[in-house]
């Protein structure tokens, strides 16, 4: 496929989509929003892929949806118009989350808006010593549940550092974004891809069936009680003792060695 409103390049079994707005600072506009939701559908059903990088061109990730782009546009619509609007943007996120094979987000700078759902939308944040964080939807006069963004927030980070966050609209630095549990590192800016790109070869080289059933169990557990979660986690587990990785891993445990997952 061909995206417009990003580079995605396909390397080593891992996919990188660059959002690639830099004189805006990657800002999304309406045709950036239905490509990302139609890519993370694609990659679904693309078992080439074993693991996403999601990052920017220049010196931001993403600021959020195109003033004049969208918010502009957005006044005129209907209510119906912005309805579908909406469950587009809702759609990039469930396809995010849905989809079966790690996202790392590479926050190379600036994720205010509708970028830091892209980044919550991640697996795992990586983010330079550059990065800054801003909820800013209370700031345009919208609700801060945007997005999954009332969803996901609090369960990174607590319900009273999310309700901070999405209440103010406050920009919070790369630090701060580690001491809440936001990130899961912060780095050097100039490292941040290499830092990137040897996790995702790490998880490549993992186990891609297991990886999987753990990023889609993370998912629905969320809202199970403990003994449903129990339950599901048994029944899966064992279908994965039936599986080649599982068979792989224990023979290169006992014959102290790498594994060699995922070589059919």
């Amino acid at each position: 496929m061909i995206y417009n409103s990003f580079i995605y390049e396909v390397a080593d079994s891992i996919a990188t989509i660059r959002l690639n707005d830099p004189e805006r600072l990657n800002a999304l506009t309406f045709e950036s929003y239905a490509e990302l939701e139609r890519v993370f559908a694609a990659l679904a059903d693309d078992a080439a892929i074993r693991v996403v990088v999601l990052t920017g061109v220049g010196k931001a990730f993403c600021s959020g949806g195109s003033v004049h782009g969208i918010i502009g546009k957005l006044i005129e619509m209907s209510a119906e118009e912005q309805h579908r609007f909406t469950r587009v943007t809702c759609d990039v996120v469930k396809n995010m989350r849905s989809l079966r094979k790690p996202i790392i987000a590479a926050v190379n700078g600036i994720a205010a808006g509708a970028g830091t759902i892209l980044a919550l939308a991640s697996d795992i944040r990586l983010l330079s010593d550059r990065a800054k964080f801003a909820f800013l939807f209370t700031k345009v006069g919208l609700s801060g549940a945007d997005m999954g963004a009332c969803y996901l927030l609090p369960r990174i980070v607590g319900h009273g550092r999310a309700a901070e966050l999405l209440f103010t609209g406050d920009t919070i630095d790369a630090n701060e974004c580690y001491r809440i549990g936001l990130a899961n590192r912060v780095v050097q800016h100039d490292t941040l891809l290499d830092e990137a790109y040897g996790l995702a070869r790490r998880l490549r080289d993992g186990p891609v069936n297991a990886l999987a059933v753990t990023k889609e169990l993370l998912v629905r557990e969320a809202d199970m009680d403990l003994v449903q979660a129990l339950e599901l986690e048994a029944s899966e587990q064992a279908r994965l003792m039936q599986a080649p990785e599982f068979k792989e891993g224990y023979r290169a445990f006992i014959e102290k060695r790498p594994p060699k997952f995922n070589q059919s």
